[in-house]
Parts: structure tokens; C-alpha cells; sequence
């Protein structure tokens, strides 16, 4: 893959885009009552409406999490002059469900569709895609397909449809099917990797390949992730909260450890270091409960007082990244991984840390190796990791400020909008 061309075709050039104003009818299967639409849509929507764009966006919502922050989101969204449409996310049965939910909203779309007249349908994800097709088939709007991802794949590799039942197996034998439907009838698709867009481009689809396909990463707000909007008194605060000493060589982890993300081995990895450095503590910023990482770790010999677990709301995600002098992120790497963009990854960025990250995950080998703001292990053994350790000191004199310049260049919000 030439990414070097790549990039500056899909991130940099957006001066040479005229920029028109759409009335966009906005399709998400994720609740913007849930912290991803919170941190993953809403500040998109919110940058495009400011150029002018009138957004509609329909979204499906959690009931608990509806319940809680329902004011809040409609507080949000009505100040950017977006309007909101919603109907509710169903669990039961598996599969049935989701066609369910396809049902409800798709009734909700026409609905809309009927009283404005729309001249895109921007669907997020795969279910807002099988929707936004139909108004494009029965209505003539343009659709344009932000994939976010291989989402059949998604289920089967990490564990959810079991494809040994039958359910399951026809379920994705029938998205499978749409999926290329949904890239052969878009008029435009969003892709969060070049990695991705390189294998699509090598399917065979019912029109002529190349499709056209942007490449956007998932992007952090620079503002709300930045080093110079935390002080030193709240560093110091912290390090005091968590017993955390001027000596200790902090390494952090961000996020939810869940279907993807491999806490052994992000441990093995830490265990090894405490070999080279005896001060070393680990970090997790995360909601997961401090017993599944405490078990992990005691069962691989990485003592407790090692470890430090601290939930986090947004607004303390930056300074807890700042006691950190390194990140790490392991991913399971699969197919369906060639189109991950880890949000993590911009965020951590943002903050001027550089990050020690596993190989074979979107275009995550690109950024690491050719911006030189962090480790990629290849494999996961002893000799990867400590071949990563004996790079540590090298990697620690590289200045924030170019890890910093790296997120502006390919992370950054602004850009991202841009871009839409």
C-alpha cells in the first residue's frame, strides 16, 4: 500500500473540496445516549451542522441508558440545531432482533423521509446501511454507507454468533450477502483503514471495482485531549489519589477491556518490564471491574501493588493519560481487525504519550512504524517483548510534541469533519 500517497489523498487535501450545504437524514444503530455516540457521532454532527449542513439524525437507544441521559443528549444536539429522532434498541431473541430493530427504524426513516426531502442518507454502520439503501432504491437520496468496520466479521471472531447454530449461520450468510450489496448500491463509502479499503477493492462485487471509498480514522477532539489543559496541581492530585511516587515508570491502558483487547498479555508484557524497570506500575483507566484484572494478574505472578484501576469520566481522561510515560494497546488481530481504527490510538496521541501496540490491526502498523511514535511487537512471545523493552529508552526521547503533530495531522477532529 503506497500510504504515504494514500494519506494525502484521503487526510490532508480537503482545500481543494467545495464545500455545499445537504439536508442529511442521519442513520445510527448506535444509541447517542451511549457514551460511543456521545464521543464517536455526536462531535461529527455537531462540526458538520456548524458548516451549514442540516442534520435529522435517527438513532436507536438503549432503554437505561435513555433513561439517564435522554435531557442531556436532546440539551446537546437541539444547541447545534440538530434534530432528533429515536426508536429503542431490542436484545431478544439473537438475530430476530436485529431485523426487529431494521423493522422499527426503517418504518421511523420513511417516516421522515415522507415530511422532508432529504439529499443524503448517511448511514453509520451496517443496519443504518440496509435502511439508507432502501430510501436510495424506493427515493432516489443519495446513500452514503460509513462502514466503521467489518461488522459480520466483527460477530463471528469476537465470539457472538456462534456460527456451529443455525441462527447464527444463516444470520451472517445473509449479511454477508448485503454487505456486498450495501458497498455495490452506495454512492459513496466510508472506511476507517486503507488496510480495509486495499480488501475491499479485491472483492468481487455486482459493479465495476474500484468503488469509491474515502478513508476517515477515528478521530479525537484535539481540544479536550490536550496536554496544555492540564495543570500541574491536577497531576499532582491524582498521583496522590492513586499513590503514585515521582520514581514510578507508569505504563497505562485506556478503555474497556472486552471482546477484543487481550489483558494476559498486556500483563505478560508488564511483567516483563518490571525486569528492566523495578519502578514500574501499571494504569488501567477503565470501567471493568478491578477483579478480572487483579485475577489476570495474580495468576501470572504481577503483584498487586503493582497494578492501580481507576474509572474515569471524560474529563479526567487527560491528566490520567499524562501519568503515564508510555500506552499500550493489545488487540486481537483477525480478519475482520483489518478494519479497525482503535479511538484509543488518537487519543493517547493527542496527549503527546507514545504507545506500544500489537501488529496486523488496521492501519495501525503504518502509524506506529513510520511516524516513530511508538513499539509494534509482531509476535507475542519473550523475545518480542523484550526486543519492545530495549526499545523503550529510545522511544521516551522522542518529544510529545511529535506525537502531538502526528494527531493533528491524521486524528484530529477538524479533519475529520472536513472530510465528511
Amino acid at each position: 500500500m503506497d500510504f504515504d500517497c494514500q494519506h494525502s489523498i484521503d487526510f490532508v487535501n480537503f482545500a481543494a473540496m467545495q464545500e455545499k450545504t445537504a439536508n442529511v437524514l442521519y442513520l445510527s444503530y448506535d444509541g447517542m445516549t451511549d457514551p460511543l455516540g456521545q464521543s464517536q457521532v455526536i462531535p461529527y454532527l455537531q462540526g458538520l451542522a456548524s458548516k451549514g449542513h442540516k442534520i435529522t439524525l435517527l438513532s436507536c437507544e438503549k432503554p437505561e441508558n435513555f433513561a439517564k441521559n435522554k435531557t442531556l443528549i436532546e440539551g446537546i444536539l437541539a444547541k447545534s440545531n440538530i434534530q432528533w429522532e429515536y426508536v429503542f434498541f431490542s436484545r431478544r431473541p439473537p438475530i430476530v432482533s436485529k431485523f426487529y430493530d431494521i423493522w422499527k427504524m426503517e418504518k421511523k426513516a420513511f417516516s421522515i423521509a415522507n415530511r422532508q426531502k432529504f439529499d443524503i442518507v448517511h448511514c453509520r454502520s451496517y443496519i443504518g446501511a440496509m435502511i439508507g439503501r432502501q430510501l436510495k432504491l424506493k427515493k432516489g437520496i443519495k446513500f452514503l454507507f460509513d462502514m466503521r468496520g467489518f461488522w459480520v466479521d466483527e460477530r463471528v471472531e469476537g465470539g457472538l454468533w456462534d456460527l456451529n447454530q443455525f441462527h447464527f449461520k444463516k444470520g451472517y450468510e445473509y449479511f454477508k450477502r448485503i454487505e456486498k450489496k450495501l458497498l455495490s448500491d452506495a454512492d459513496y463509502t466510508i472506511s476507517l483503514t486503507n488496510n480495509a479499503k486495499d480488501e475491499i477493492h479485491s472483492w468481487k462485487l455486482s459493479c465495476p471495482q474500484p468503488i469509491p471509498i474515502d478513508v476517515i480514522p477515528c478521530c479525537a477532539d484535539l481540544n479536550h485531549f490536550s496536554a496544555t489543559k492540564v495543570t500541574e496541581e491536577q497531576l499532582a492530585a491524582y498521583r496522590k489519589e492513586l499513590g503514585i511516587s515521582s520514581d514510578d515508570f507508569i505504563i497505562t491502558y485506556l478503555g474497556s477491556i472486552g471482546t477484543w483487547y487481550l489483558p494476559v498479555e498486556m500483563l505478560q508484557f508488564f511483567k516483563a518490564m518490571t525486569a528492566t524497570y523495578s519502578n514500574a506500575r501499571f494504569l488501567f483507566i477503565t470501567p471493568n471491574a478491578p477483579e478480572k484484572i487483579l485475577s489476570v494478574a495474580a495468576s501470572i505472578g504481577v503483584p498487586k501493588e503493582k497494578i492501580i484501576i481507576r474509572k474515569a469520566q471524560r474529563a479526567e481522561v487527560p491528566p490520567l493519560l499524562l501519568l503515564g510515560k508510555v500506552s499500550i494497546f493489545f488487540i486481537k488481530p483477525s480478519y475482520s481487525k483489518k478494519a479497525s481504527s482503535p479511538t484509543k490510538h488518537a487519543e493517547i496521541l493527542s496527549m503527546g504519550v507514545p504507545v506500544i501496540a500489537n501488529a496486523n490491526i488496521g492501519d495501525t502498523d503504518w502509524f506506529v512504524e513510520h511516524t516513530g511514535t511508538g513499539i509494534l511487537l509482531r509476535e507475542m512471545n519473550e523475545k518480542a517483548f523484550a526486543d519492545a523493552i530495549a526499545k523503550i529508552p529510545a522511544l521516551l526521547k522522542v518529544p510529545a510534541e511529535t506525537m502531538r503533530k502526528v494527531a493533528e495531522q491524521f486524528f484530529s477532529l477538524e479533519s475529520g469533519v472536513e472530510s465528511y
